[in-house]
């Protein structure tokens, strides 16, 4: 791997772990990895990369990475609220209800948002069980949610 291909890799995992808000946050995280870049740089990195700021629950903004084939981050919250009908918790487990043959996009949405909270997701029809990561507390999988689509039901 080059030094711009582990660059990128590195932008790639911050982004993905952290709440990041600003390009002086984002160059201070990756000196702290040992990658020194300048601002100029970071911020061609940025577009190479796709990378979007979206809306955050405090009414500020942060840095989200960009989807696969061109789709947009705004066409996965719309799968996601399209189809979308509850949420119900247990432990590390998580169950999305959705409408009749919504599981599957509702899945992908949430797979492609690429939240660092959730390990996977498995969809049938109209359900989608996610498996949140241990140390993730349901709370912070509702924020995070909440954060991009708005306000959820719960069960």
């Amino acid at each position: 791997m080059n030094g711009r291909d582990a660059r990128l890799k590195s932008i790639r995992s911050i982004i993905a772990e952290e709440r990041i808000s600003s390009q002086d946050q984002l160059l201070q995280k990756l000196g702290d990895m040992g990658v020194t870049i300048t601002q100029a740089t970071l911020s061609r990195d940025l577009k190479v990369l796709k990378v979007a700021k979206v809306p955050d629950v405090g009414g500020g903004y942060h840095y989200a990475l960009s989807e696969n084939e061109g789709e947009s981050l705004k066409g996965y919250i719309e799968d996601f609220k399209r189809g979308y009908l509850s949420i119900s918790f247990s432990r590390n487990l998580c169950v999305i209800r959705t409408l009749a043959g919504h599981a599957n996009s509702v899945a992908i949405a949430l797979d492609r948002l690429a939240f660092p909270e959730i390990l996977g997701t498995i969809a049938g029809d109209d359900t989608i069980l996610l498996i949140i990561r241990e140390d993730i507390t349901q709370a912070d999988v509702l924020s995070r949610l909440e954060s991009l689509v708005g306000e959820l039901e719960t069960e």
